[in-house]
């Protein structure tokens, strides 16, 4: 039997939480991953949370998460950049399937992240349409220097707040779903050695998890 759809922002939180948990501790369960889960979602799909993550090859949303088919919609981008594009899939995710959760994903060694805080040190930009990756993950490395956050974890983290904040700021659709308590934003940190996703942002989250500093 499948465990979703949830019905609250915190549920689905949660269970995405459990997923990551089994993923790190070594004991998957795979769920929805068979014939049955495909036969049963053909029709239609009802994920219980919009992941909008790096496109780091790295960070695969099921795997880290422990999820199947038909548990998340998927948004990817270098740095988890944010455009047009990524707004309509998002509202996509929120307004028409119902999502009651969004999460934003970073992670550590971001290589975008990293281009930014070199493009600062040196006054070189990447060449071609790298450079507009770069410029858009730019105010999240300001932001934290003018912090006295400088280390590569707290850059990090700056950022994803800084995207969690955006997508609210840029999305009406979004910011009101938050508003009337029927969606939640959250920020991730995800860690590469261990596997484990640390919570630095939350938008609309009825929980007790404390986040990063």
């Amino acid at each position: 039997m499948s465990d979703i759809p949830t019905a609250t922002p915190s549920e689905a939180f949660e269970l995405l939480l459990a997923g990551n948990q089994r993923f790190v501790t070594n004991a998957p369960e795979h769920p929805n991953q068979d014939a049955t889960r495909r036969a049963e979602i053909a029709p239609g799909q009802q994920p219980f949370a919009v992941l909008f993550g790096c496109s780091d090859s790295r960070l695969a949303a099921e795997i880290i998460f422990d999820r199947g088919l038909g548990d998340l919609f998927v948004v990817r981008t270098a740095g988890h950049v944010v455009g047009a594009e990524v707004l309509g899939s998002i509202e996509y995710g929120v307004d028409v399937l119902g999502c009651p959760l969004v999460v934003v994903l970073g992670h550590d060694s971001c290589g975008a992240v990293g281009a930014a805080c070199a493009a600062l040190e040196d006054g070189m930009a990447p060449a071609g349409y790298i450079r507009d990756v770069v410029e858009r993950v730019t105010p999240s490395v300001l932001a934290a220097r003018a912090a006295g956050r400088v280390e590569p974890q707290e850059v990090l983290a700056e950022h994803v707040r800084h995207t969690v904040d955006l997508l609210l700021d840029r999305s009406r659709v979004l910011a009101e779903k938050v508003a009337a308590g029927q969606a939640a934003v959250v920020g991730l940190c995800y860690r590469l050695a261990d596997g484990s996703a640390q919570l630095v942002a939350a938008r609309g989250l009825d929980t007790h998890v404390a986040t990063a500093p």
